[in-house]
């Protein structure tokens, strides 16, 4: 099949440079999402979020008419499914967006059609999607019904691309292709290698939603021991920077770097998804968890207690992203940081965020170099360039607390 129209549901951090690649291959691309505002900019050619590149590719496919966006689905040949999967109180998997993802989808499918589900999710979810669409159009067959002969063909393919880097990894990296069935993997193959030069491994469904948990699971519990070694090392005043560069000397050891926490949409929330369905084997991964998630009250322990050696310290805080040098603020640990200590009234709180732009109004933003010169206590949250370049002497008559080791 030649996908001659691929439609792209929900136009963020992933669904948009999706839609991108699709289109710069000549491929005419509808992409879907609730925001008007996220509509109108990228029908201008332009863009919503931070990522290399992708304004210039956005700009163009939508010149030249292979990309459009709108609110309401359309027909098409091909859906991807890439909306938000957060969870609820208690890390309760929350998949209201990919249920009115797929009753938005439902009435314009027709024979033939295939129904790709991008966003990471719990397992078990794409098997749910498809019987909510199959109740929403009991005119055609779907997979649990019809097996390899069904109307509809659905698949599972998560995305396992780094922000920053999303253009080329996209194009490079290998995909997980979980089928309902096998013609569903071959057909979800088919549409992907439109792009994709990486490997397309096919598996079931289930396997490959694990496999995406899986691989965030890894690199959480790698980080929960990371964090837990900061915190050993403070107390017992060792560098930890220093020891676990002497650590990873060994052929075989590879240990990441601690930080205030761990944030973003998939690793702080994707381990959440194994722990809710089989919480009472998934115990060191609930355990990471917990670490993980309790580190950004280490730092703000730390923080106050170097602000009580003033009357009434200037704490400036570098850095909101869960990450360096991009915008994205989800599961952020920093911003959560930032929050408390503003509840908390600990002292004059100055914020610098080089890559958040001005839709931020949740409270007063700060140039680095007032940041630099009026702050009593200097924390780095994030290690973004910006802040790697400070020079060292502006430091010397700065409390430092330096989450990320940019400073040592």
């Amino acid at each position: 099949m030649s996908f001659e129209t691929i439609s792209v549901i929900g136009l963020g951090y992933i669904g948009l440079p999706t839609a991108a690649v699709f289109a710069s291959r000549k491929k005419n691309v509808i992409g879907v999402d609730a925001n008007q505002q996220v509509v109108d900019t990228i029908n201008r050619g332009e863009i919503h979020i931070v990522e290399p590149d992708l304004d210039i590719v956005v700009r163009a496919t939508v010149t030249e008419g292979y990309l459009r966006a709108t609110i309401q689905p359309e027909p098409a040949n091909a859906f991807l499914i890439a909306v938000p999967t957060p969870f609820k109180d208690a890390h309760v998997p929350d998949l209201s967006y990919v249920e009115a993802a797929s009753m938005a989808i439902a009435p314009v499918l027709k024979k033939g059609d295939l129904v790709v589900l991008e966003s990471t999710s719990p397992v078990g979810t794409t098997e749910q999607m498809a019987a909510w669409l199959a109740s929403a159009r009991s005119d055609l067959t779907f997979p649990q019904q019809g097996g390899e002969y069904s109307d509809i063909r659905i698949a599972h393919c998560p995305e396992r691309v780094l922000p920053g880097h999303v253009l080329s990894e996209l194009v490079q990296n290998d995909r997980v292709v979980g089928g309902m069935t096998v013609k569903c993997s071959e057909m979800a193959v088919n549409l992907y290698k439109t792009f994709v030069k990486g490997e397309c491994i096919i598996t079931n469904a289930r396997t490959a939603e694990m496999c995406k948990l899986t691989e965030n699971s890894s690199r959480d519990v790698n980080i929960a021991l990371a964090n837990e070694l900061s915190i050993i090392c403070d107390k017992l005043n060792i560098n930890v920077w220093e020891l676990i560069e002497l650590a990873n000397r060994h052929p075989r050891v590879n240990i990441l770097q601690p930080g205030p926490g761990v944030g973003g949409h998939c690793i702080a929330v994707d381990p959440w998804f194994i722990v809710s369905n089989t919480p009472k084997e998934a115990k060191l991964i609930h355990m990471a968890r917990q670490v993980n998630d309790n580190k950004p009250q280490w730092v703000i322990e730390k923080i106050v207690a170097k602000a009580e050696r003033f009357k009434r310290p200037v704490i400036g805080c570098l850095g909101l992203t869960f990450k360096a040098n991009i915008d994205d603020l989800r599961e952020s640990p920093a911003l959560g940081i930032v929050r408390k200590l503003i509840a908390m009234d600990v002292g004059k709180i100055m914020v610098c965020e080089p890559n958040v732009n001005d839709g931020f109004s949740e409270f007063p933003l700060c140039d680095l170099a007032t940041v630099l010169r009026e702050a009593d206590i200097l924390v780095v949250l994030v290690d973004h360039d910006e802040f790697k370049r400070v020079d060292q002497q502006v430091l010397k008559e700065k409390v430092v607390i330096d989450t990320r080791g940019i400073w040592r």
